[in-house]
Protein backbone atom coordinates (compact mmCIF):
# COMPACT_ATOMS: atom_id res chain seq x y z
CA UNK A 1 0.00 0.00 0.00
CA UNK A 2 1.56 3.39 -1.53
CA UNK A 3 0.33 5.91 1.11
CA UNK A 4 1.15 3.55 3.95
CA UNK A 5 4.68 3.71 2.95
CA UNK A 6 6.55 5.67 5.79
CA UNK A 7 10.38 6.79 5.53
CA UNK A 8 12.26 5.81 8.58
CA UNK A 9 15.14 7.84 9.46
CA UNK A 10 17.98 6.08 11.01
CA UNK A 11 20.86 7.47 13.07
CA UNK A 12 23.15 5.52 11.35
CA UNK A 13 22.23 7.67 7.89
CA UNK A 14 23.06 10.55 9.54
CA UNK A 15 26.10 10.04 11.09
CA UNK A 16 28.21 9.54 7.93
CA UNK A 17 31.32 7.57 7.78
CA UNK A 18 34.08 10.11 7.25
CA UNK A 19 37.12 7.85 7.36
CA UNK A 20 39.10 8.03 4.59
CA UNK A 21 40.64 4.99 2.59
CA UNK A 22 43.34 3.58 3.59
CA UNK A 23 46.25 5.12 1.95
CA UNK A 24 44.70 8.29 1.15
CA UNK A 25 46.42 11.51 2.22
CA UNK A 26 43.93 13.30 4.28
CA UNK A 27 45.95 16.30 3.48
CA UNK A 28 45.18 15.83 -0.11
CA UNK A 29 44.54 19.31 -1.73
CA UNK A 30 41.42 20.19 -3.89
CA UNK A 31 41.07 19.63 -7.67
CA UNK A 32 40.83 22.72 -8.36
CA UNK A 33 42.50 25.15 -5.58
CA UNK A 34 41.74 29.16 -7.23
CA UNK A 35 37.83 27.95 -7.27
CA UNK A 36 38.31 26.54 -3.46
CA UNK A 37 40.29 29.96 -2.41
CA UNK A 38 37.04 32.00 -4.59
CA UNK A 39 33.95 29.40 -2.58
CA UNK A 40 36.14 30.11 1.12
CA UNK A 41 36.43 33.93 0.76
CA UNK A 42 32.80 34.58 -0.32
CA UNK A 43 31.98 32.69 2.67
CA UNK A 44 34.86 34.67 5.06
CA UNK A 45 32.69 38.10 3.41
CA UNK A 46 29.78 37.50 5.37
CA UNK A 47 29.03 38.59 8.66
CA UNK A 48 30.29 36.59 11.95
CA UNK A 49 31.53 33.98 10.10
CA UNK A 50 33.90 33.11 12.30
CA UNK A 51 31.14 32.03 14.83
CA UNK A 52 30.01 29.61 12.37
CA UNK A 53 30.22 26.23 13.19
CA UNK A 54 32.38 25.35 9.75
CA UNK A 55 35.02 27.63 9.86
CA UNK A 56 37.66 25.32 11.19
CA UNK A 57 37.09 23.25 8.34
CA UNK A 58 36.38 25.80 5.57
CA UNK A 59 39.60 27.18 6.98
CA UNK A 60 41.38 23.78 6.51
CA UNK A 61 39.88 24.02 2.57
CA UNK A 62 41.82 27.02 2.13
CA UNK A 63 44.98 27.19 3.67
CA UNK A 64 45.29 23.26 1.83
CA UNK A 65 44.72 25.13 -1.77
CA UNK A 66 47.49 28.22 -1.11
CA UNK A 67 45.31 30.86 0.67
CA UNK A 68 46.66 33.46 2.04
CA UNK A 69 46.92 33.82 6.05
CA UNK A 70 47.14 37.24 6.26
CA UNK A 71 44.21 37.83 3.90
CA UNK A 72 41.39 35.42 5.49
CA UNK A 73 42.89 37.01 8.90
CA UNK A 74 41.64 40.62 7.54
CA UNK A 75 38.53 39.39 6.02
CA UNK A 76 37.11 37.40 9.05
CA UNK A 77 38.76 40.48 11.39
CA UNK A 78 36.65 43.51 9.05
CA UNK A 79 33.54 40.84 8.87
CA UNK A 80 33.25 40.37 12.46
CA UNK A 81 30.10 42.25 14.06
CA UNK A 82 29.92 40.72 17.51
CA UNK A 83 25.78 39.98 17.30
CA UNK A 84 26.42 37.21 19.77
CA UNK A 85 28.39 39.09 22.05
CA UNK A 86 26.26 42.53 21.59
CA UNK A 87 23.35 40.82 22.68
CA UNK A 88 25.16 38.90 25.64
CA UNK A 89 26.31 42.35 26.46
CA UNK A 90 22.85 44.04 26.32
CA UNK A 91 21.34 41.23 28.13
CA UNK A 92 23.87 41.86 30.96
CA UNK A 93 22.85 45.46 30.78
CA UNK A 94 19.17 44.88 31.43
CA UNK A 95 20.09 42.47 34.49
CA UNK A 96 22.32 45.33 36.32
CA UNK A 97 19.37 47.58 35.34
CA UNK A 98 17.44 45.38 37.69
CA UNK A 99 14.96 43.18 35.42
CA UNK A 100 14.83 39.89 36.30
CA UNK A 101 17.32 37.17 34.59
CA UNK A 102 14.34 34.92 33.52
CA UNK A 103 12.50 37.74 31.76
CA UNK A 104 15.74 38.84 30.07
CA UNK A 105 16.52 35.32 29.02
CA UNK A 106 12.90 34.56 27.60
CA UNK A 107 13.37 38.23 25.96
CA UNK A 108 16.32 37.19 23.97
CA UNK A 109 14.89 32.92 23.25
CA UNK A 110 11.66 34.84 21.87
CA UNK A 111 13.23 36.95 19.96
CA UNK A 112 15.92 34.36 18.44
CA UNK A 113 13.22 31.89 17.71
CA UNK A 114 11.44 34.95 15.67
CA UNK A 115 13.96 35.29 13.70
CA UNK A 116 14.78 31.47 12.72
CA UNK A 117 11.32 31.02 12.05
CA UNK A 118 11.49 34.15 9.57
CA UNK A 119 14.78 33.25 8.27
CA UNK A 120 14.70 29.46 8.08
CA UNK A 121 15.92 27.70 5.01
CA UNK A 122 15.49 23.85 4.81
CA UNK A 123 18.04 23.19 2.64
CA UNK A 124 20.64 24.75 4.35
CA UNK A 125 19.31 22.67 7.63
CA UNK A 126 19.58 19.92 5.68
CA UNK A 127 23.89 20.48 4.83
CA UNK A 128 24.86 20.42 8.39
CA UNK A 129 25.00 16.97 8.59
CA UNK A 130 27.08 16.92 5.47
CA UNK A 131 29.72 19.61 7.22
CA UNK A 132 29.54 18.10 10.41
CA UNK A 133 29.30 14.71 9.40
CA UNK A 134 27.57 13.59 12.71
CA UNK A 135 25.12 14.92 15.26
CA UNK A 136 26.07 18.30 16.18
CA UNK A 137 26.34 18.61 19.98
CA UNK A 138 24.43 21.67 20.16
CA UNK A 139 21.54 20.37 18.51
CA UNK A 140 22.07 17.92 21.00
CA UNK A 141 21.82 20.60 24.03
CA UNK A 142 19.25 22.08 22.13
CA UNK A 143 16.44 19.48 22.59
CA UNK A 144 16.54 19.34 25.83
CA UNK A 145 15.56 22.92 26.48
CA UNK A 146 11.64 23.47 25.90
CA UNK A 147 11.80 26.68 24.19
CA UNK A 148 13.87 25.36 21.49
CA UNK A 149 11.98 21.86 21.04
CA UNK A 150 8.69 24.01 20.85
CA UNK A 151 10.63 25.93 17.78
CA UNK A 152 11.48 22.38 16.15
CA UNK A 153 7.40 21.24 16.19
CA UNK A 154 6.99 24.13 14.84
CA UNK A 155 9.11 24.46 12.37
CA UNK A 156 8.69 20.73 11.39
CA UNK A 157 5.46 21.69 11.31
CA UNK A 158 6.11 24.57 8.09
CA UNK A 159 8.69 22.22 6.86
CA UNK A 160 7.71 18.57 6.73
CA UNK A 161 10.41 17.36 3.93
CA UNK A 162 13.11 18.74 6.11
CA UNK A 163 15.23 16.08 6.50
CA UNK A 164 17.48 17.65 9.64
CA UNK A 165 13.74 18.57 11.46
CA UNK A 166 12.57 14.78 10.57
CA UNK A 167 15.81 13.23 12.21
CA UNK A 168 15.46 16.21 15.34
CA UNK A 169 12.31 15.20 15.94
CA UNK A 170 13.54 11.43 16.27
CA UNK A 171 15.93 12.71 18.69
CA UNK A 172 13.44 14.26 21.00
CA UNK A 173 11.09 11.48 20.78
CA UNK A 174 13.74 9.08 21.69
CA UNK A 175 15.09 11.51 24.51
CA UNK A 176 11.29 10.57 26.06
CA UNK A 177 9.27 14.37 24.70
CA UNK A 178 6.91 12.47 22.86
CA UNK A 179 4.14 13.45 24.60
CA UNK A 180 5.03 17.03 23.42
CA UNK A 181 4.62 16.48 20.06
CA UNK A 182 0.89 17.29 19.67
CA UNK A 183 0.86 18.25 15.92
CA UNK A 184 -0.39 15.40 13.92
CA UNK A 185 1.36 15.99 11.00
CA UNK A 186 4.81 16.18 12.81
CA UNK A 187 4.74 12.88 14.42
CA UNK A 188 2.82 10.69 11.30
CA UNK A 189 6.32 11.82 8.96
CA UNK A 190 7.91 8.77 10.96
CA UNK A 191 6.58 5.62 12.20
CA UNK A 192 8.95 5.27 15.55
CA UNK A 193 7.78 9.01 16.24
CA UNK A 194 3.97 8.03 15.63
CA UNK A 195 3.95 4.84 17.50
CA UNK A 196 5.62 6.71 20.59
CA UNK A 197 3.15 9.14 20.85
CA UNK A 198 0.18 7.10 19.96
CA UNK A 199 1.64 4.89 23.22
CA UNK A 200 1.29 8.04 25.01
CA UNK A 201 -2.27 8.68 23.65
CA UNK A 202 -3.80 5.11 24.57
CA UNK A 203 -1.83 5.28 28.07
CA UNK A 204 -3.97 8.63 28.52
CA UNK A 205 -7.47 7.30 27.96
CA UNK A 206 -6.85 4.37 29.92
CA UNK A 207 -5.69 6.13 33.33
CA UNK A 208 -7.80 9.31 33.06
CA UNK A 209 -11.27 8.02 32.88
CA UNK A 210 -12.24 11.61 34.66
CA UNK A 211 -11.53 13.37 31.05
CA UNK A 212 -12.25 10.09 28.87
CA UNK A 213 -14.11 11.87 26.30
CA UNK A 214 -11.01 14.56 26.31
CA UNK A 215 -8.35 11.70 25.91
CA UNK A 216 -10.70 10.00 23.25
CA UNK A 217 -11.26 12.76 20.93
CA UNK A 218 -7.09 13.75 21.19
CA UNK A 219 -6.45 10.38 20.21
CA UNK A 220 -9.10 10.06 17.34
CA UNK A 221 -8.29 13.31 15.83
CA UNK A 222 -4.37 11.92 15.59
CA UNK A 223 -5.57 8.48 14.69
CA UNK A 224 -7.48 9.67 11.30
CA UNK A 225 -5.24 12.31 10.28
CA UNK A 226 -4.16 10.03 7.42
CA UNK A 227 -5.27 6.67 5.38
CA UNK A 228 -1.98 4.93 6.96
CA UNK A 229 -1.95 6.17 10.44
CA UNK A 230 -5.89 5.37 10.97
CA UNK A 231 -4.71 1.40 9.51
CA UNK A 232 -1.54 1.30 11.50
CA UNK A 233 -3.49 2.44 14.93
CA UNK A 234 -6.61 0.44 14.14
CA UNK A 235 -4.45 -3.11 13.71
CA UNK A 236 -2.47 -2.19 16.56
CA UNK A 237 -5.61 -1.36 18.65
CA UNK A 238 -8.07 -4.96 17.31
CA UNK A 239 -4.51 -6.65 18.28
CA UNK A 240 -4.75 -5.42 21.89
CA UNK A 241 -8.85 -5.62 21.99
CA UNK A 242 -7.85 -9.71 22.24
CA UNK A 243 -6.66 -9.57 25.41
CA UNK A 244 -7.99 -10.71 28.21
CA UNK A 245 -7.07 -7.65 30.22
CA UNK A 246 -8.20 -4.49 29.27
CA UNK A 247 -9.36 -5.39 26.07
CA UNK A 248 -12.63 -4.11 26.07
CA UNK A 249 -11.33 -0.83 26.82
CA UNK A 250 -9.07 -1.19 23.59
CA UNK A 251 -12.16 -2.05 21.75
CA UNK A 252 -14.20 0.77 23.01
CA UNK A 253 -11.64 2.58 22.01
CA UNK A 254 -11.22 1.26 18.34
CA UNK A 255 -15.25 1.89 18.22
CA UNK A 256 -14.90 5.78 19.70
CA UNK A 257 -11.97 6.48 16.69
CA UNK A 258 -14.38 4.99 13.80
CA UNK A 259 -16.98 7.19 15.02
CA UNK A 260 -14.84 9.80 14.77
CA UNK A 261 -13.83 9.38 11.41
CA UNK A 262 -17.78 8.94 10.07
CA UNK A 263 -18.47 12.31 11.64
CA UNK A 264 -15.85 13.93 9.42
CA UNK A 265 -17.20 12.13 6.23
CA UNK A 266 -14.13 10.10 6.08
CA UNK A 267 -15.30 6.35 4.60
CA UNK A 268 -13.54 3.69 7.01
CA UNK A 269 -16.00 1.20 6.28
CA UNK A 270 -13.73 -0.83 4.10
CA UNK A 271 -10.94 -0.75 6.76
CA UNK A 272 -13.83 -1.55 9.37
CA UNK A 273 -15.32 -4.74 7.57
CA UNK A 274 -11.27 -6.28 6.97
CA UNK A 275 -11.03 -5.72 10.64
CA UNK A 276 -13.41 -7.48 11.81
CA UNK A 277 -13.54 -11.07 10.54
CA UNK A 278 -16.64 -10.62 7.99
CA UNK A 279 -14.65 -12.04 5.32
CA UNK A 280 -15.84 -15.77 5.90
CA UNK A 281 -19.51 -14.60 5.84
CA UNK A 282 -19.67 -12.78 2.33
CA UNK A 283 -23.54 -12.66 2.48
CA UNK A 284 -23.59 -10.86 5.85
CA UNK A 285 -20.77 -8.61 4.99
CA UNK A 286 -22.12 -7.54 1.64
CA UNK A 287 -25.21 -6.48 3.58
CA UNK A 288 -23.75 -4.74 6.61
CA UNK A 289 -20.97 -2.89 4.19
CA UNK A 290 -23.43 -1.59 1.48
CA UNK A 291 -25.51 -0.03 4.53
CA UNK A 292 -22.52 1.62 6.46
CA UNK A 293 -21.23 2.96 3.39
CA UNK A 294 -24.51 4.41 2.93
CA UNK A 295 -24.90 5.27 6.62
CA UNK A 296 -29.27 4.27 6.02
CA UNK A 297 -30.62 0.84 6.23
CA UNK A 298 -32.79 -0.53 3.53
CA UNK A 299 -34.78 -3.78 3.87
CA UNK A 300 -33.03 -6.01 1.32
CA UNK A 301 -29.73 -5.91 3.17
CA UNK A 302 -31.55 -5.89 6.75
CA UNK A 303 -33.46 -9.58 5.44
CA UNK A 304 -30.14 -11.01 4.27
CA UNK A 305 -28.56 -10.32 8.02
CA UNK A 306 -31.53 -11.64 10.19
CA UNK A 307 -31.53 -14.64 7.69
CA UNK A 308 -27.67 -15.24 8.35
CA UNK A 309 -28.27 -14.55 12.55
CA UNK A 310 -31.72 -16.54 12.78
CA UNK A 311 -29.80 -19.39 11.05
CA UNK A 312 -28.57 -22.58 13.20
CA UNK A 313 -24.96 -21.67 12.57
CA UNK A 314 -24.77 -17.37 12.68
CA UNK A 315 -21.42 -15.30 11.75
CA UNK A 316 -20.01 -14.11 15.10
CA UNK A 317 -21.91 -11.48 16.85
CA UNK A 318 -19.32 -8.43 16.77
CA UNK A 319 -19.92 -8.32 13.04
CA UNK A 320 -23.38 -6.61 13.93
CA UNK A 321 -22.05 -4.71 17.42
CA UNK A 322 -20.58 -2.18 14.98
CA UNK A 323 -21.76 1.28 17.02
CA UNK A 324 -23.05 2.94 13.37
CA UNK A 325 -24.86 0.09 12.63
CA UNK A 326 -26.05 0.07 16.09
CA UNK A 327 -27.21 3.64 15.54
CA UNK A 328 -28.86 2.68 12.64
CA UNK A 329 -31.23 0.03 14.21
CA UNK A 330 -32.34 2.67 17.48
CA UNK A 331 -32.69 5.87 15.26
CA UNK A 332 -35.38 3.47 13.13
CA UNK A 333 -37.00 1.88 16.19
CA UNK A 334 -37.15 4.79 18.34
CA UNK A 335 -37.41 7.98 16.54
CA UNK A 336 -41.14 8.89 16.61
CA UNK A 337 -42.48 8.70 13.35
CA UNK A 338 -40.04 6.92 11.59
CA UNK A 339 -41.92 4.48 9.19
CA UNK A 340 -41.01 0.81 8.45
CA UNK A 341 -42.39 -1.82 6.37
CA UNK A 342 -44.61 -4.08 8.64
CA UNK A 343 -43.61 -6.96 6.67
CA UNK A 344 -39.72 -6.19 7.51
CA UNK A 345 -40.15 -4.58 11.07
CA UNK A 346 -39.86 -8.00 13.37
CA UNK A 347 -36.63 -8.25 10.79
CA UNK A 348 -35.01 -4.93 12.98
CA UNK A 349 -36.44 -5.88 15.95
CA UNK A 350 -34.95 -9.03 15.83
CA UNK A 351 -31.23 -8.16 14.77
CA UNK A 352 -31.16 -5.02 17.43
CA UNK A 353 -31.57 -7.63 20.40
CA UNK A 354 -30.21 -10.30 18.89
CA UNK A 355 -27.07 -7.81 19.38
CA UNK A 356 -27.73 -6.67 22.27
CA UNK A 357 -28.66 -9.59 24.61
CA UNK A 358 -26.83 -12.72 22.70
CA UNK A 359 -23.33 -13.93 24.85
CA UNK A 360 -21.40 -15.58 21.71
CA UNK A 361 -17.82 -16.95 22.97
CA UNK A 362 -15.99 -18.12 20.04
CA UNK A 363 -14.39 -21.21 20.16
CA UNK A 364 -10.92 -22.04 21.22
CA UNK A 365 -8.22 -24.60 19.58
CA UNK A 366 -5.78 -24.50 23.01
CA UNK A 367 -7.55 -25.42 25.17
CA UNK A 368 -10.63 -27.05 23.07
CA UNK A 369 -13.75 -25.45 23.61
CA UNK A 370 -16.27 -25.42 21.44
CA UNK A 371 -18.44 -21.99 20.23
CA UNK A 372 -21.25 -20.85 22.48
CA UNK A 373 -24.04 -19.12 22.08
CA UNK A 374 -25.96 -17.89 24.94
CA UNK A 375 -29.58 -16.40 23.80
CA UNK A 376 -31.46 -16.79 27.37
CA UNK A 377 -31.76 -12.99 26.59
CA UNK A 378 -33.24 -12.62 23.54
CA UNK A 379 -36.45 -13.61 23.47
CA UNK A 380 -37.81 -11.52 26.71
CA UNK A 381 -35.37 -8.34 24.89
CA UNK A 382 -37.26 -9.05 21.55
CA UNK A 383 -40.51 -8.37 23.50
CA UNK A 384 -39.38 -5.66 25.39
CA UNK A 385 -37.55 -3.69 22.45
CA UNK A 386 -40.85 -4.09 20.22
CA UNK A 387 -43.69 -3.70 23.14
CA UNK A 388 -41.41 0.34 23.75
CA UNK A 389 -41.15 0.66 19.84
CA UNK A 390 -44.82 0.79 19.51
CA UNK A 391 -45.21 3.22 22.09
CA UNK A 392 -42.41 5.52 20.34
CA UNK A 393 -43.63 5.17 17.17
CA UNK A 394 -46.59 7.09 18.13
CA UNK A 395 -46.74 10.85 18.88
CA UNK A 396 -48.41 10.83 22.12
CA UNK A 397 -49.35 13.72 24.94
CA UNK A 398 -48.17 13.39 28.31
CA UNK A 399 -51.92 12.23 29.71
CA UNK A 400 -51.71 9.52 26.80
CA UNK A 401 -48.32 8.46 28.50
CA UNK A 402 -49.15 7.96 31.58
CA UNK A 403 -51.05 5.10 30.66
CA UNK A 404 -48.34 3.72 29.19
CA UNK A 405 -45.70 4.03 32.09
CA UNK A 406 -46.30 0.69 33.78
CA UNK A 407 -45.32 -0.83 30.45
CA UNK A 408 -41.76 1.74 30.19
CA UNK A 409 -40.59 1.24 33.26
CA UNK A 410 -41.00 -2.83 33.30
CA UNK A 411 -39.22 -2.86 29.79
CA UNK A 412 -36.63 -0.28 30.80
CA UNK A 413 -34.54 -2.45 32.87
CA UNK A 414 -33.07 -3.83 29.00
CA UNK A 415 -30.13 -1.91 28.18
CA UNK A 416 -30.94 -1.32 24.86
CA UNK A 417 -34.37 -0.50 25.54
CA UNK A 418 -32.96 2.77 27.88
CA UNK A 419 -30.86 3.49 24.95
CA UNK A 420 -33.71 3.90 22.71
CA UNK A 421 -35.96 5.51 24.80
CA UNK A 422 -33.03 8.33 25.95
CA UNK A 423 -33.31 8.51 21.81
CA UNK A 424 -37.20 8.41 21.76
CA UNK A 425 -37.30 11.55 24.30
CA UNK A 426 -34.45 12.98 22.84
CA UNK A 427 -36.33 13.87 19.69
CA UNK A 428 -39.30 15.41 22.02
CA UNK A 429 -38.28 17.22 24.16
CA UNK A 430 -36.04 18.82 21.71
CA UNK A 431 -38.55 20.26 19.24
CA UNK A 432 -39.14 23.92 19.12
CA UNK A 433 -42.52 23.95 20.94
CA UNK A 434 -42.70 21.19 23.54
CA UNK A 435 -42.07 23.16 26.96
CA UNK A 436 -44.06 25.91 25.09
CA UNK A 437 -47.00 23.21 24.66
CA UNK A 438 -46.25 21.67 28.28
CA UNK A 439 -48.32 22.44 31.34
CA UNK A 440 -46.92 20.07 33.61
CA UNK A 441 -44.58 21.03 36.72
CA UNK A 442 -42.10 17.68 35.44
CA UNK A 443 -43.41 16.69 31.81
CA UNK A 444 -43.63 12.87 31.75
CA UNK A 445 -41.20 12.16 29.29
CA UNK A 446 -38.24 13.84 31.80
CA UNK A 447 -39.65 11.48 34.70
CA UNK A 448 -38.97 8.78 32.41
CA UNK A 449 -36.06 9.86 31.97
CA UNK A 450 -35.59 9.47 36.12
CA UNK A 451 -36.32 6.05 35.69
CA UNK A 452 -33.46 5.43 32.97
CA UNK A 453 -30.79 6.99 35.41
CA UNK A 454 -31.83 4.82 38.24
CA UNK A 455 -31.35 1.53 36.50
CA UNK A 456 -28.61 2.24 34.13
CA UNK A 457 -25.62 4.10 35.45
CA UNK A 458 -23.86 3.69 32.05
CA UNK A 459 -25.86 5.88 30.90
CA UNK A 460 -26.12 8.86 32.80
CA UNK A 461 -23.66 10.87 30.06
CA UNK A 462 -25.75 10.47 28.03
CA UNK A 463 -28.91 11.91 29.97
CA UNK A 464 -26.61 14.44 31.19
CA UNK A 465 -25.73 15.73 27.83
CA UNK A 466 -29.42 15.93 26.91
CA UNK A 467 -30.29 17.75 30.21
CA UNK A 468 -27.38 20.25 29.50
CA UNK A 469 -28.30 20.70 25.92
CA UNK A 470 -32.43 21.70 27.40
CA UNK A 471 -30.79 23.57 30.04
CA UNK A 472 -28.67 25.94 27.37
CA UNK A 473 -31.28 26.27 25.14
CA UNK A 474 -32.87 29.53 23.75
CA UNK A 475 -36.94 29.24 24.67
CA UNK A 476 -37.43 33.01 23.78
CA UNK A 477 -41.30 32.29 23.60
CA UNK A 478 -41.67 31.27 27.08
CA UNK A 479 -42.09 34.13 29.36
CA UNK A 480 -39.09 34.91 31.77
CA UNK A 481 -40.70 33.05 34.93
CA UNK A 482 -41.72 30.42 32.84
CA UNK A 483 -38.00 29.58 32.04
CA UNK A 484 -36.95 30.13 35.21
CA UNK A 485 -39.41 27.60 36.56
CA UNK A 486 -38.46 25.35 33.36
CA UNK A 487 -34.74 25.53 34.41
CA UNK A 488 -35.05 24.77 37.95
CA UNK A 489 -37.52 21.94 36.70
CA UNK A 490 -34.49 20.85 35.12
CA UNK A 491 -31.75 21.13 37.52
CA UNK A 492 -34.04 19.17 39.59
CA UNK A 493 -33.73 16.33 37.40
CA UNK A 494 -29.73 16.77 37.63
CA UNK A 495 -29.90 16.79 41.27
CA UNK A 496 -32.07 13.09 40.87
CA UNK A 497 -29.00 12.33 38.16
CA UNK A 498 -26.57 13.15 40.60
CA UNK A 499 -28.64 10.88 43.74
CA UNK A 500 -27.72 8.34 41.65
CA UNK A 501 -23.70 8.16 41.17
CA UNK A 502 -23.39 10.91 38.78
CA UNK A 503 -22.09 13.53 41.50
CA UNK A 504 -19.11 14.73 39.65
CA UNK A 505 -20.01 15.79 36.36
CA UNK A 506 -23.03 17.83 37.07
CA UNK A 507 -21.67 19.76 40.05
CA UNK A 508 -18.80 20.36 37.54
CA UNK A 509 -20.96 21.54 34.73
CA UNK A 510 -23.10 23.86 37.87
CA UNK A 511 -19.59 25.37 38.50
CA UNK A 512 -18.73 25.95 34.78
CA UNK A 513 -22.18 27.85 34.86
CA UNK A 514 -21.00 29.61 37.95
CA UNK A 515 -17.64 30.76 36.31
CA UNK A 516 -19.18 32.13 33.13
CA UNK A 517 -21.50 34.42 34.91
CA UNK A 518 -24.37 33.46 32.22
CA UNK A 519 -26.71 31.99 34.88
CA UNK A 520 -29.15 33.57 36.58
CA UNK A 521 -27.22 33.17 40.24
CA UNK A 522 -30.82 32.31 41.70
CA UNK A 523 -30.61 29.22 39.49
CA UNK A 524 -27.25 28.53 41.07
CA UNK A 525 -28.91 28.80 44.68
CA UNK A 526 -31.86 26.51 43.92
CA UNK A 527 -29.35 24.17 43.07
CA UNK A 528 -27.38 24.62 46.37
CA UNK A 529 -30.63 24.22 48.33
CA UNK A 530 -31.60 21.23 46.52
CA UNK A 531 -27.84 19.55 46.71
CA UNK A 532 -27.31 20.19 50.57
CA UNK A 533 -31.03 18.84 51.02
CA UNK A 534 -29.89 15.58 49.61
CA UNK A 535 -26.50 15.19 50.75
CA UNK A 536 -24.00 13.95 53.90
CA UNK A 537 -20.97 13.34 54.37
CA UNK A 538 -18.94 12.08 53.95
CA UNK A 539 -17.76 13.73 51.11
CA UNK A 540 -15.05 12.92 48.30
CA UNK A 541 -12.43 15.61 47.79
CA UNK A 542 -13.08 15.82 44.13
CA UNK A 543 -16.62 17.05 45.67
CA UNK A 544 -15.56 19.65 48.21
CA UNK A 545 -13.38 20.39 45.89
CA UNK A 546 -15.94 21.56 43.43
CA UNK A 547 -18.85 22.54 45.65
CA UNK A 548 -17.60 23.94 48.78
CA UNK A 549 -16.43 27.13 46.63
CA UNK A 550 -20.51 27.66 45.42
CA UNK A 551 -21.89 27.39 49.22
CA UNK A 552 -19.05 29.82 50.62
CA UNK A 553 -19.79 32.36 47.87
CA UNK A 554 -22.20 35.32 50.07
CA UNK A 555 -24.07 36.06 46.70
CA UNK A 556 -25.06 32.56 46.45
CA UNK A 557 -25.83 31.09 49.85
CA UNK A 558 -25.71 34.99 51.88
CA UNK A 559 -29.69 34.60 52.55
CA UNK A 560 -29.61 31.02 53.06
CA UNK A 561 -27.12 31.14 56.06
CA UNK A 562 -28.70 31.57 59.79
CA UNK A 563 -27.34 33.62 63.16
CA UNK A 564 -25.93 30.23 64.29
CA UNK A 565 -24.17 27.24 62.62
CA UNK A 566 -27.23 25.29 62.70
CA UNK A 567 -28.10 25.93 59.04
CA UNK A 568 -27.21 23.63 56.20
CA UNK A 569 -24.87 26.24 54.41
CA UNK A 570 -22.87 26.72 57.41
CA UNK A 571 -22.60 22.88 58.73
CA UNK A 572 -21.86 22.18 55.66
CA UNK A 573 -18.91 24.46 55.27
CA UNK A 574 -17.41 24.14 59.21
CA UNK A 575 -17.72 20.32 58.16
CA UNK A 576 -15.32 20.59 55.22
CA UNK A 577 -13.14 23.16 57.34
CA UNK A 578 -12.98 20.24 59.71
CA UNK A 579 -12.03 17.41 57.82
CA UNK A 580 -10.25 18.69 54.28
CA UNK A 581 -7.16 20.54 55.11
CA UNK A 582 -6.53 20.32 51.79
CA UNK A 583 -9.33 22.53 50.40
Amino acid sequence: MNNMEIAEYDETGWQQNRTKPEGEDEEMPEDNPQETIRECLEKFLTPDYIMEPGIFTQLKRYFQSGGSPEEVIMMLSENYKAVAQMANLLAEWLILAGVKVTDVQAMVENHLKDMILKTFDPKKADTIFTEEGETPDWLTEMIDHPTWRSLIYRLAEEYPDCLMLNFTIKLISDAGFQSEITSISTAAQQIEVFSRVLKTSIAKFLSNPEDIQGAIQECARMVCHGQHTYVYSQVLIQVLSQEQKGGFNMKRLAQEITKYALQNNQNVTPITMALNGSAAYPQACQALSSMLSRNTLNPADITVLYRNYSGPDPPPIDLIRNPQFLELLVDSLFKAGVKINPEHKPKYIYLLAYAASVVDTPAKKRPLAERVLNKDELKNTTQAVEKVHAICNVNKGSTELIAELQTLYNCIKYPVVGVGVIRWIENTVTEPSYFKLSTDSCPTHLAILDEVAAVHPTLHQQILSLLIRLFESKQDELEILVQLEMKKMLLDRMVNLLTRGCVVPVVKYIKQCWGKGDTDVSLIRYFVTEVLETITHPYSPEFVLLFLPMVENEEITGTMRGEGDNDPVSEFIVHCKAHYTTV
